[in-house]
């Protein structure tokens, strides 16, 4: 059997789609399992899903009061009765071939999770959104992360989003980590591969995140990301806990930072500050630039999409650090 669950938390604005794009799945229904396990919602998140579960027993609700996703994760694996596990989020839609292919996957490749690509798009589309959608699907966006930017075949990678393993995985490298709001799908892939498992990524389906579509959200969203590496690698002890790519942003940031503090007290400092700024605007206006000229896209949109972006994830990261020592393991 399969089980798929979803971590939730007032989802009204995407949970219908989510589970329409389930319930449009090619494997079997009665070989699998759906377990929502929701973060005691506000809004009418459970009021939608009971409308389902009216129509389909195989769907159930977990509460998750902890209201965190590695929490939501373990109260659904605890709960599961499938020998394969799956996870997936409200935010995203999925091909009808997308569990049919990673449990197939399981087996083709010998691996311990198997994911696919997931590309970015949004529900609303105007200028300013389809800016942040191409922001957050571009290398200089997101660095080089082979589930954003795509792949042409399968291999083996670092981590997967809503990725698809065997129970057993989780026998023998434990469970999800349940002090970390974010990245915990990063910290428990690193953990696979360090134990000597495998991670794939399959180009025979894919998935669609529905992405934050104000400035506002987005820079919260990726500020929470920036806070969280930090901590991650805190928590865990652990630097391979991440990748290189994940703290780009922070060492912009401190490029800025540091030499105008020293600056106070040596004013030559200020120029590497200067520098270090006329260098990001003149990167992210060229790829602005060609975006916009390629694809059609708004130039000051993109602009300001790859500034929000980078400068919110390097502002959490950098707030990280200074919470350490307040911070308890």
């Amino acid at each position: 059997m399969l089980s798929v669950i979803v971590p939730i938390y007032n989802e009204e604005k995407y949970i219908a789609k989510c589970l329409d794009s389930i319930l449009e799945q090619d494997y079997p229904k009665d070989d699998m399992e759906l377990l929502l396990c929701d973060g005691m919602s506000k809004d009418k998140t459970r009021e939608i899903i009971a409308e389902y579960q009216n129509k389909y027993p195989w769907i159930q609700l977990l509460d998750n009061p902890q209201r965190i996703a590695p929490c939501a994760m373990n109260v659904g694996i605890e709960a599961a009765r499938g020998d394969i596990i799956m996870r997936m989020d409200a935010h995203a839609l999925y091909e009808n071939n997308y569990f049919s292919a990673l449990v197939k996957a399981l087996d083709v490749y010998g691996a311990d999770n198997v994911g696919a690509v997931c590309h970015t798009d949004v529900l609303n589309k105007n200028a300013k959104t389809l800016a942040i959608r191409e922001v957050l699907s571009n290398k200089f966006g997101v660095g080089n992360s082979t589930f954003r930017i795509g792949i042409n075949g399968a291999q083996e990678v670092e981590t997967v989003p809503f990725g698809c393993w065997r129970r057993e995985v989780f026998n023998k490298y434990g469970m999800y980590d349940t002090r970390l709001v974010r990245n915990q799908d990063i910290e428990l892939n690193k953990r696979i591969i360090r134990g000597g498992g495998k991670i794939v990524i399959i180009s025979d389906t894919s998935c669609t995140y529905l992405a934050r579509e104000s400035y506002y959200a987005l820079a919260k969203n990726n500020y929470s990301n920036g806070l969280w590496n930090i901590l991650t690698v805190y928590y865990t002890k652990e630097v391979r806990s991440l990748s290189l790519r994940h703290f780009v942003p922070f060492l912009f940031i401190l490029s800025l930072i540091i030499p105008t503090l020293v600056g106070l007290f040596w004013t030559p400092a200020f120029c590497v500050s200067i520098f270090a700024l006329c260098a990001y605007l003149f990167a992210s206006g060229t790829v602005s630039a060609r975006l916009a000229v390629s694809k059609g896209l708004n130039f000051f949109y993109l602009l300001a999409s790859f500034i929000v972006l980078h400068v919110s994830y390097g502002w959490g990261s950098l707030v990280g650090i200074l919470s350490l020592p307040f911070t308890k393991r």
